[in-house]
């Protein structure tokens, strides 16, 4: 979360350090005849659950002890409590995002608040918790609509007042299954290691399953000005790559090259093994103008300045070795003997000039540009050819010419 840069407010809560106010509210439940005991033995719930199966349907606890009396309690087991749950009518949970839902009692019965050890489970844990820290909205996936119909019955058995409900749609994939692991599904460390920026992500995420009309690249202050939940779709979102990429890089090409860089360096250092120092730094922060024109991530700005830390004689992709004819070598000797002259060691003279040693060459960009290529950088995965010269320095980009030529 600190990375995204999402700050939360209060410190965690932890339920398990609740555990003795959970138990009180369990104790008030059963005197006020919300609760019960049950003493049913590990091999009467087992026998349950076999007869369910046997007839097909959902294990549901009989209500054996409900309304029996304690003095029938059977010595050596010790009890759990259970929550009275009405038998008949219907729980409607009212919910910003899926409207009313509405659910059978019948279907919900009668869940153990309380552990035979004596520890609180987490259906009443969580009512508790909520309760005591003044939660107003509850946001969380649809998976737990029924759930919450069981929460709304243990809030009337308090007297409390219901939070609002909010119950979004949960992520799926692109085929249109929930998303999990197959469909490459990760912590968020794995998306920042991958070269995601935070502000993208926040975007993006925010995006999955709410709108504001055809707005998609926006900041974080107009998000939190225009997001409201009335306006989150019932039906799941899917995670599309393509399109995260897309925002990322976005948000790449509009970035301002130092904070970039600075959010560079360390993924390079960590994820890449890149050892930098001030001077490569600098050649990044020169570099950035041009490397962030077609990246969509910055390990795609880390792979096209690979350039700047090649040491002399530069390693050549087999693909643009082949560039590098005896004419080619030739050719790149003459280029090389131009550009010493030039003085003005900035993008536009040194395209001016490339441009007019092919015109008096009479030869097109592409029998220029790959031999220069192959000798600059060694790789097709590079920025501009200009701007690429200009980064390097006059005296690195003419010996890197000096080291092919024929």
């Amino acid at each position: 979360m600190k990375w995204l840069g999402l700050e939360w407010d209060d410190e965690p809560v932890f339920q398990f350090a609740q555990q003795a106010r959970h138990r009180e509210v369990a104790e008030q439940m059963l005197a006020s005849g919300h609760a019960y005991h049950c003493y049913c033995s590990p091999d009467e719930l087992t026998a349950m659950r076999e007869k369910a199966k046997a007839d097909g349907r959902p294990m549901h606890y009989d209500g054996t002890w409900r309304d029996r009396d304690a003095s029938e309690a059977p010595e050596g087991i010790a009890p759990v409590i259970r929550f009275k749950a009405p038998k008949d009518g219907k729980t409607t949970v009212k919910d910003i995002v899926q409207g009313d839902v509405t659910i059978a009692n019948e279907q919900l019965d009668d869940l153990i608040l309380v552990r035979s050890d004596g520890t609180p489970t987490y259906m009443l844990s969580v009512v508790v918790d909520d309760h005591d820290m003044g939660i107003t909205h509850i946001v969380r996936g649809d998976d737990h609509l029924t759930n919450a119909a069981r929460q709304v019955l243990i809030y009337q058995a308090l007297g409390w007042t219901l939070p609002e409900f909010a119950h979004v749609p949960l992520i799926h994939g692109p085929d249109g299954a929930k998303l999990s692991k197959r469909h490459g599904a990760l912590g968020v460390e794995a998306y920042r290691d991958m070269g995601y920026l935070a502000d993208a992500m926040r975007n993006y995420l925010v995006r999955l399953g709410w709108s504001h009309g055809n707005d998609e690249i926006f900041s974080t202050k107009q998000a939190i000005d225009w997001f409201n939940l009335d306006s989150i779709g019932k039906s799941p979102a899917r995670f599309d790559f393509a399109k995260l990429e897309h925002v990322n890089g976005s948000y790449i090409k509009e970035g301002d090259d130092a904070v970039l860089v600075e959010a560079l360096v360390p993924l390079l250092e960590t994820v890449s093994g890149w050892s930098i120092d001030s001077a490569l730094r600098n050649k990044l922060l020169q570099a950035m103008p041009s490397l962030k024109e077609r990246a969509k991530t910055l390990l795609d700005l880390g792979k096209g300045a690979e350039y700047l830390r090649s040491t002399r004689p530069i390693a050549i992709e087999d693909k643009l070795a082949a560039k590098l004819t005896d004419d080619a070598r030739a050719m790149l000797g003459r280029l090389s003997n131009v550009l010493s002259d030039l003085n003005d060691w900035t993008t536009a003279p040194i395209e001016a000039c490339v441009r007019g040693f092919m015109e008096a060459e009479g030869l097109k960009f592409g029998q220029v540009g790959q031999p220069l290529r192959a000798a600059l950088t060694g790789t097709t995965a590079s920025p501009g050819l200009f701007d690429v010269l200009a980064t390097l320095g006059k005296d690195e980009a003419v010996s890197r010419i000096n080291d092919q030529k024929k």
